[in-house]
């Protein structure tokens, strides 16, 4: 495995990575953080994973047919649009100086595919041969059930093939197993605000001299 890229705090720019299961309020609070930024002058990109390119468009019909694949090939499609999103977004993002905000990024795919039974430390490792490690990943956590609920109550519609409950279980024991200076847990529960406050309160050091404030 060749060595990984350096984390982009050698970049201009800055890398904040949103991971949790669905539920957990992800893109909501990268809506606000990212309006929150703006606001104090900072560019921002706001992202996600799976892209709208090929690949992700091939993830996303995964959705309702998973077993269209094997658990190999399912990697190799998430890699593929990783790698199609770091070189076309992130990277040239960081370069100009921006803050980009990520809704999922490697630590989803280790998460997600070491619950469907590979390793969770070789999809690190292999993502880190490429992708740059985020300055800081924000890991929205609430109960499954409550992420269940949420999906079914706010979008009103049926859990896809990633969303089972017993699977969710799998993933969230693979989140609660990564480790890093960069990873910082937030309670998702309570109400947005609340769990506003708490993205805040983990981004303020990371941004400190480079606007007015948040």
């Amino acid at each position: 495995m060749k060595p990984s890229t350096p984390p982009p705090s050698n970049a201009p720019g800055l890398l904040i990575a949103f991971e949790g299961i669905d539920g957990t309020g992800k893109s909501s609070q990268i809506r606000l953080l990212a309006a929150t930024l703006r606001g104090q002058g900072v560019a921002v990109v706001a992202t996600r994973e799976p892209t709208d390119g090929e690949y992700g468009r091939r993830i996303r019909a995964l959705y309702v047919q998973r077993d269209t694949v094997s658990r190999e090939e399912e990697l190799a499609l998430f890699v593929a649009d990783r790698r199609q999103h770091v070189a076309q977004v992130i990277m040239p993002a960081l370069a100009a100086a921006r803050v980009v905000l990520t809704d999922r990024y490697y630590y989803s795919t280790a998460a997600y595919q070491g619950a469907n039974g590979l390793d969770f430390e070789d999809i690190l490792r292999q993502n880190e041969a490429f992708a740059p490690r985020p300055d800081l990943v924000l890991l929205l956590r609430i109960p499954v059930a409550e992420g269940l609920r949420r999906i079914r109550m706010n979008r009103g519609e049926s859990p896809d093939t990633f969303e089972g409950e017993d699977y969710l279980a799998r993933v969230v024991a693979v989140y609660d197993r990564l480790a890093g200076a960069n990873i910082v847990r937030i309670d998702g529960l309570g109400s947005v605000d609340e769990v506003q406050a708490r993205v805040l309160a983990a981004v303020r050091p990371l941004l400190a001299g480079r606007g007015p404030g948040v």
